[in-house]
Protein backbone atom coordinates (compact mmCIF):
# COMPACT_ATOMS: atom_id res chain seq x y z
CA UNK A 1 0.00 0.00 0.00
CA UNK A 2 0.95 3.60 -0.99
CA UNK A 3 0.36 6.60 0.84
CA UNK A 4 0.23 9.79 -0.56
CA UNK A 5 0.00 13.32 1.34
CA UNK A 6 -0.30 16.53 -0.47
CA UNK A 7 0.95 19.98 0.92
CA UNK A 8 0.92 23.36 -0.87
CA UNK A 9 -2.48 24.26 -1.38
CA UNK A 10 -4.36 27.58 -0.33
CA UNK A 11 -5.68 30.93 -1.87
CA UNK A 12 -3.61 32.97 -4.32
CA UNK A 13 -4.37 35.70 -6.26
CA UNK A 14 -5.07 35.70 -9.86
CA UNK A 15 -1.65 35.53 -11.58
CA UNK A 16 -0.11 34.08 -9.07
CA UNK A 17 2.05 30.76 -7.93
CA UNK A 18 1.69 27.78 -6.17
CA UNK A 19 4.11 24.91 -5.37
CA UNK A 20 2.57 21.48 -4.64
CA UNK A 21 4.12 18.80 -2.91
CA UNK A 22 3.11 15.25 -2.45
CA UNK A 23 4.76 12.61 -0.98
CA UNK A 24 4.66 9.44 -0.57
CA UNK A 25 5.14 6.90 2.38
CA UNK A 26 4.62 3.11 2.84
CA UNK A 27 5.46 0.52 -0.02
CA UNK A 28 7.34 2.83 -2.28
CA UNK A 29 5.81 4.35 -5.53
CA UNK A 30 9.36 5.84 -6.89
CA UNK A 31 9.76 3.97 -9.37
CA UNK A 32 6.32 4.15 -11.28
CA UNK A 33 4.36 7.14 -12.89
CA UNK A 34 2.85 9.80 -10.52
CA UNK A 35 0.81 12.56 -11.64
CA UNK A 36 -1.47 15.28 -10.58
CA UNK A 37 -5.20 15.75 -11.06
CA UNK A 38 -7.49 18.45 -10.25
CA UNK A 39 -11.43 18.62 -9.69
CA UNK A 40 -13.14 21.50 -9.55
CA UNK A 41 -16.89 21.18 -7.89
CA UNK A 42 -19.72 19.69 -10.57
CA UNK A 43 -16.82 19.40 -12.80
CA UNK A 44 -14.79 15.55 -13.65
CA UNK A 45 -11.42 15.00 -12.38
CA UNK A 46 -9.11 16.06 -15.06
CA UNK A 47 -5.18 15.29 -15.39
CA UNK A 48 -2.80 17.87 -14.73
CA UNK A 49 0.41 16.76 -15.72
CA UNK A 50 1.88 13.29 -15.20
CA UNK A 51 5.51 12.42 -14.97
CA UNK A 52 7.60 8.76 -15.60
CA UNK A 53 10.23 7.05 -14.09
CA UNK A 54 12.96 7.71 -14.80
CA UNK A 55 12.05 11.45 -14.21
CA UNK A 56 12.70 12.11 -17.89
CA UNK A 57 9.37 12.30 -19.77
CA UNK A 58 6.11 14.20 -18.57
CA UNK A 59 2.78 14.96 -19.86
CA UNK A 60 0.98 18.28 -19.53
CA UNK A 61 -2.70 18.57 -21.23
CA UNK A 62 -3.84 21.26 -22.53
CA UNK A 63 -5.37 22.35 -20.07
CA UNK A 64 -2.39 24.09 -17.92
CA UNK A 65 0.21 23.66 -20.57
CA UNK A 66 2.96 25.86 -20.19
CA UNK A 67 1.70 27.41 -16.85
CA UNK A 68 2.37 23.84 -14.98
CA UNK A 69 5.52 21.70 -14.59
CA UNK A 70 5.58 18.60 -12.87
CA UNK A 71 8.74 17.01 -11.28
CA UNK A 72 9.97 14.67 -8.62
CA UNK A 73 12.80 13.93 -6.16
CA UNK A 74 13.20 9.84 -6.26
CA UNK A 75 15.42 10.24 -2.42
CA UNK A 76 12.19 12.14 -1.29
CA UNK A 77 9.64 9.55 -2.55
CA UNK A 78 8.04 13.15 -3.50
CA UNK A 79 6.26 14.99 -6.60
CA UNK A 80 5.84 18.67 -7.22
CA UNK A 81 3.25 20.65 -9.11
CA UNK A 82 4.75 24.09 -9.76
CA UNK A 83 1.41 26.14 -11.41
CA UNK A 84 2.33 29.67 -12.27
CA UNK A 85 0.27 32.39 -14.31
CA UNK A 86 -2.53 30.99 -12.07
CA UNK A 87 -6.61 32.03 -13.00
CA UNK A 88 -9.77 31.60 -10.97
CA UNK A 89 -10.55 28.74 -13.33
CA UNK A 90 -7.74 26.78 -11.63
CA UNK A 91 -9.72 26.76 -8.43
CA UNK A 92 -9.79 23.01 -7.63
CA UNK A 93 -8.98 20.29 -5.12
CA UNK A 94 -5.87 19.02 -6.63
CA UNK A 95 -4.70 15.28 -6.29
CA UNK A 96 -1.47 13.49 -6.44
CA UNK A 97 -1.54 10.29 -7.79
CA UNK A 98 0.91 7.44 -7.96
CA UNK A 99 0.33 4.06 -10.60
CA UNK A 100 1.28 0.44 -9.33
CA UNK A 101 3.70 -0.67 -12.08
CA UNK A 102 3.22 1.62 -14.72
CA UNK A 103 6.53 4.05 -15.92
CA UNK A 104 5.16 6.44 -18.70
CA UNK A 105 3.54 9.43 -17.48
CA UNK A 106 -0.12 7.75 -17.34
CA UNK A 107 -2.91 10.36 -18.59
CA UNK A 108 -6.09 8.39 -17.64
CA UNK A 109 -7.04 8.37 -14.03
CA UNK A 110 -8.26 4.28 -14.16
CA UNK A 111 -3.98 4.07 -14.72
CA UNK A 112 -3.66 5.42 -11.56
CA UNK A 113 -4.00 2.74 -8.01
CA UNK A 114 -2.76 5.30 -5.05
CA UNK A 115 -4.64 8.93 -4.72
CA UNK A 116 -3.81 11.66 -1.74
CA UNK A 117 -6.45 13.17 0.19
CA UNK A 118 -6.13 16.46 -2.05
CA UNK A 119 -5.43 19.93 -1.50
CA UNK A 120 -7.61 22.82 -2.15
CA UNK A 121 -6.53 25.31 -4.91
CA UNK A 122 -8.51 28.82 -4.81
CA UNK A 123 -7.23 31.15 -7.09
CA UNK A 124 -9.23 34.62 -6.37
CA UNK A 125 -10.01 37.92 -9.49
Amino acid sequence: QVRLVESGGGLVQAGGSLRLSCVASGRTASTAAMGWFRQAPGKERELVGAIGWPATSTYYPDVLKGRATISREKDKNAVYLQMNSLKPEDTAVYYCAAARTITYPAHYDYEYAYWGQGTQVTVSS
